[in-house]
């Protein structure tokens, strides 16, 4: 059949034809277009459109970023420079850039110190964003609060540590009766903790040197980026575990607590951050003792954990409220009580699927410190719209300064949303 089939056919390839490429219309960028961009003569319409626009923004804006002056000393002597051509003045930016980022009276041989601890701070929560790395790494984090303090404030170092071993009295007490009584056991504990720091108050005077290690800085004199990263972070981690306890109150069974819980959250959300923030500056001082002072950052620190605790709980319920009832009853099958049941078996679950809301109230508290502003304090937009824009050399130079801050607090946003978007797939076991 073989000989047959070779005489009747003019030509018989015996070799395999080597691999070739796809032509150029089925693969490559070509194809991507013809899918993505112009698959249809609607999405042809529309991918027109939108790269005219693109167009439009960018002939617009790059001419105006490439050609701008960075070595003026003034707006006058920018526009001089420019002479007529329109073009940014990003010399305002290097001109102000220590006040942009610590705030006009914040010493500026002492700047190195709010850089440290910066920069401790990725060391510090890292070990919390990422579990995989080693837990010992837990204790640097659990320290690093009171390091920050004694290096962004400075002064006597016996104030950290007392409010490091307030911290570390209560947890005794607690650890010592919380496991017969939980409510005794924490209220044991903070009764403990605020001893121990009202006794620092009176010891810690007596202890500390007229010449500390570290100038003191008073908190009136931070400012800048710097004042908007403390208050997202202080106030990002406060309100995550206070938000969590709201949660829990306001599903308890006991009807005082969960009146409580229920009261301070619809109230708190049904406020709003702007006028907490007005409390907290000029309506809080008259229910002082005369002659009390508050610190304004830790009163404003106060209410904007609150603030954002509220809706964190509410975000939290929602996880609650999403577990099917059976995973209570495996608890209870199991003789776990009621801490044990939410640690080891509720918590996790619940916090998984409330992941995206966590965050997305998390970047919004970080935006919204910048409302401090408008209660006298310099933070990044204070500082360009109080000593910066108010000075005769950069009066009106608005789009950079607001530019820059514009993307300062993206990049972080941004990172907080990514992280977000990895913990999310990282926590996606049960779609493996």
């Amino acid at each position: 059949m073989s000989d047959t089939h070779a005489h009747s056919v003019a030509f018989v390839r015996e070799t395999t034809i080597e691999q070739q490429a796809p032509p150029s219309s089925a693969a490559g960028p070509v194809a991507w277009m013809r899918e993505n961009l112009f698959a249809t003569l609607p999405n042809a319409l529309l991918t027109i459109a939108s790269a005219y626009v693109i167009f439009l923004l960018l002939s617009s804006t790059l001419p105006w970023i490439l050609n701008g002056i960075w070595n003026t000393d003034s707006l006058a002597e920018c526009r001089e420079a420019l002479q007529g051509q329109a073009a940014a003045c990003f010399s305002v930016l290097t001109e102000r850039w220590n006040q942009l980022l610590f705030g006009f009276q914040y010493p500026s041989d002492q700047y190195w110190r709010p850089g440290l601890a910066f920069v401790l701070l990725f060391f510090a929560a890292a070990p919390v964003l990422f579990f995989d790395l080693p837990r010992k790494l837990l204790l640097f984090t659990a320290v690093y609060p009171f390091i920050a303090y004694w290096l962004i404030w400075g002064g006597s170092i016996f104030i950290p540590i007392f409010a490091a071993l307030g911290f570390v009295a209560g947890y005794v007490v607690f650890d010592r009766f919380g496991k017969q009584n939980f409510a005794l056991g924490f209220f044991g504990g903070v009764a403990t903790a605020l001893v121990v720091w009202y006794a620092s108050g009176f010891i810690t005077p007596a202890l500390t040197p007229e010449e500390t290690f570290l100038e003191a800085v008073q908190s009136r004199d931070m400012g800048g980026f710097m004042l908007n990263m403390m208050l997202g972070v202080v106030c990002v981690s406060l309100s995550i575990p206070l938000g969590i306890a709201l949660a829990l109150g306001r599903q308890s069974s006991m009807p005082l607590i969960k009146g409580i819980c229920v009261v301070f959250i619809e109230f708190v959300r049904g406020v709003p951050l702007i006028t907490l923030l007005f409390v907290a500056n000029v309506v809080l001082a008259y229910f002082l003792p005369p002659g009390t002072t508050f610190d304004l950052i830790l009163r404003v620190i106060i209410m904007i954990t609150m603030f954002a605790s509220a809706y964190i709980a509410e975000v939290i319920r929602g996880g609650l409220a999403a577990l099917p009832k059976g995973q209570y009853e495996a608890a209870d099958s199991l003789g776990l009580d009621y801490p044990q049941a939410m640690r080891l078996i509720i918590l996790p679950q619940a916090l998984k699927i409330s992941i995206p809301g966590i965050v997305n109230v998390a970047v919004g508290l970080f935006k919204d410190t910048t409302l401090v502003s408008v209660i006298s304090m310099f933070d990044l937009v204070g500082m360009i719209r109080g000593p910066i824009l108010a000075s005769t050399d950069w009066n009106g130079v608005y789009w950079e300064l607001f530019s820059f801050a514009a993307i300062l607090f993206f990049v972080v946003c941004y990172g907080i949303s990514q992280y977000s978007q990895w913990l999310e797939r990282r926590l996606a076991t049960d779609h493996r």
